[in-house]
């Protein structure tokens, strides 16, 4: 056996670990500084410390110096190792026994031939989930349903966001601000696809989503949070409305009917590397 799986399960054997990790599984690909992981695991840094020290002593994290901030990430290499370990040693190769029905790969590998469901999540949903929303449903509304919901839905959408759409041409009559929870009811539809859109909604903790559809981060800054004059105040929400854009159109492009979940999934991670330098 290799000794290397046991340290890496031992280090996990732990609620405030464990809790670490989910967290920066929720976040790939993103590197995430210690400072922010803090705050969301609310923990001391003293403490956080301590436990990034065993997550990487067990190699399932990276760490990474920017600037004056250490970023964090998930050693994806040794993460799927250990989880081919527990798969094909433990339990001799049969998913069918191991794994629980939520886990077990879709008999689907490719998607189906409907239109799309997608769903754009950020806390407030006043902002950027409604550029996502309303984005996708102009660039390729015939291949897909776009939604948007909030995990601490405010009451209205925000003037300046809803000014912008209004100015870009978009039809701002449908949009409303939503909770997570209308999605995850019996009579929600089945989502294939769930972007985060705000780094604070990809840390919090969401039930798994029925029908397992593919997800992935798309981090933005919160423009509604933007200081200053008013012309600086309405470049944030220029530039989060052009980010999502960005990655939308891109999105949109993708040949899903040559590629199966699996190389979706890796093209969605890539995605969101590559933006990161845009």
């Amino acid at each position: 056996m290799d000794t290397n799986h046991v340290t890496r399960l031992a280090a996990l054997a732990h609620p405030q670990r464990l809790a670490l990790f989910r967290l920066l599984m929720r976040r790939y690909p993103d590197a995430v500084a210690a400072g922010e992981l803090a705050k969301a695991l609310d923990v001391r840094q003293n403490t956080l410390s301590a436990y990034l020290s065993s997550l990487r002593h067990a190699d399932l994290i990276e760490q990474t110096r920017v600037g004056r901030s250490l970023m964090y990430r998930v050693d994806m290499s040794n993460t799927s190792g250990l989880m081919a370990f527990l798969l094909e040693d433990c339990c001799r190769g049969r998913p069918d026994l191991c794994a629980p029905p939520a886990a077990r790969p879709r008999k689907d590998t490719a998607m189906p031939e409907r239109k799309l469901n997608v769903l754009f999540i950020c806390t407030g949903n006043s902002a950027r989930s409604i550029f996502g929303e309303s984005l996708l449903r102009s660039i390729a509304g015939d291949r897909f349903n776009a939604y948007s919901a909030g995990t601490r839905p405010y009451s209205e959408l925000n003037p300046h966001a809803v000014e912008l759409l209004n100015d870009k041409g978009h039809d701002i009559a449908p949009l409303r601000a939503k909770t997570v929870a209308e999605f995850q009811g019996p009579d929600a539809p089945l989502l294939d696809f769930v972007f985060t859109v705000c780094d604070r909604a990809a840390n919090e903790e969401c039930p798994p989503w029925p029908g397992q559809p593919i997800s992935a981060h798309w981090g933005l800054p919160d423009p509604v949070k933007a200081e200053g004059t008013e012309a600086e105040k309405h470049l944030a929400f220029q530039q989060a409305y052009a980010a999502l854009k960005n990655r939308i159109t891109a999105f949109a492009a993708l040949p899903f009917d040559s590629l199966d979940r699996a190389s979706l999934q890796y093209r969605l991670d890539d995605l969101a590397r590559d933006m990161e330098t845009l």
